[in-house]
This record gives structure tokens, C-alpha cells and sequence, in this order.
């Protein structure tokens, strides 16, 4: 991509002071209208993870888990979403370098995102033990399965919006 402040072509003559984006493609498949059933009961599955967990570490886990996934989308989408509730762009910006920006983060929510990043990326292998300790250490049985779901969740969303091609950028949050 060129930085904003290149020309673009407009009829094949340059335009001093337009940028030149590259081209937004198109999404593959409508897949909620294809399978109504199936998103609706998606819907009904992101109501039951996001239920009695904490809202900043919900958006967390799902911003985190879509950049391990290179989903544009939902990044796009979860990072207006915690934005619009109060989240810093500073924690959203360093959720990507987060070894090196540990201390951006409570010990808790550290738990949370390293069990995201462990059961995100379970072709690697199974999730370390030492990784479900720490989570286990900060969350009662109930609110590690809350934490679990919530990676869940996100992953399959994930992997609907990348293999269908969602379009990011287009997004609105409720609340803005």
C-alpha cells in the first residue's frame, strides 16, 4: 500500500495530493443469508461466551485471537467494539507485540491472553500446562470455561469471516 500522501491515478494522469488504496475486494459468500440457521445460532453462542465475563477481557481475548488469525474483520470489528467501551488505544495497539508489552496488561487478563494465544494456535500443539496453570490460578473453574468459550467463540467467528472474505472497515459499533 502507498502512504497517503502519494498521488493516484485518476484516467491515467496522477492527482497530487489523493491517496492511492489498493483495491477493497469482495466478500466470497453471503454466508448469513446462506445459512440463517447457522449464524443465528452463532449469535446465540457469542450471547452465552460473553455472558458474566469481564467485558475488557472479552475484547481482548477476541482482538487478540483475530490477529493471531489474520482476520481483518473481526479485528477491525472488536477493536471499534473495546473502543467504544472505554478501551485505550494504547493496550489495543500493543495486544500485537504483547511478550515485549507485558506490562500494559493485569496478570489476569496476561492468564487469559496466553491461553488464548495456546488454544488459537492448537496446530502447534496441545495447550501447555504451565499456560492453563496460570489461567486456572486467576479464574475459578467457572470463569476459566467462561475464558475457554470466549476463545472458542472467537476462533470459529474467525474462521467464518477469513474463509468467506468479510470486508473490514465497514463496521459500526451499537454504541457509537
Amino acid at each position: 500500500m502507498t502512504s497517503h500522501t502519494d498521488t493516484t491515478e485518476t484516467a491515467g494522469t496522477p492527482t497530487p495530493g489523493k491517496a492511492e488504496y489498493a483495491h477493497e475486494h469482495a466478500p466470497r459468500l453471503p454466508f448469513a443469508e446462506r445459512v440463517p440457521e447457522f449464524y443465528r445460532a452463532m449469535l446465540r453462542l457469542e450471547g452465552a461466551a460473553s455472558k458474566d465475563i469481564d467485558p475488557t477481557l472479552y475484547h481482548l481475548i477476541k482482538i487478540r485471537a483475530s490477529q493471531i488469525n489474520h482476520c481483518a474483520f473481526c479485528i477491525d470489528m472488536h477493536t471499534k467494539d473495546a473502543l467504544a467501551d472505554g478501551e485505550t488505544v494504547q493496550r489495543i495497539v500493543q495486544l500485537s507485540a504483547l511478550e515485549e508489552s507485558r506490562h500494559f496488561y493485569t496478570e489476569r487478563e496476561l492468564a487469559a491472553l496466553e491461553l488464548t494465544e495456546a488454544v488459537t494456535t492448537l496446530p502447534d500443539g496441545p495447550v501447555p500446562d504451565d499456560v492453563y496453570a496460570r489461567a486456572a490460578a486467576h479464574f475459578d473453574e467457572t470463569g476459566l470455561a467462561r475464558v475457554i468459550g470466549a476463545i472458542v467463540v472467537i476462533n470459529a467467528w474467525n474462521r467464518i469471516a477469513v474463509t468467506t472474505r468479510l470486508v473490514p472497515g465497514h463496521y459500526v459499533p451499537r454504541s457509537a
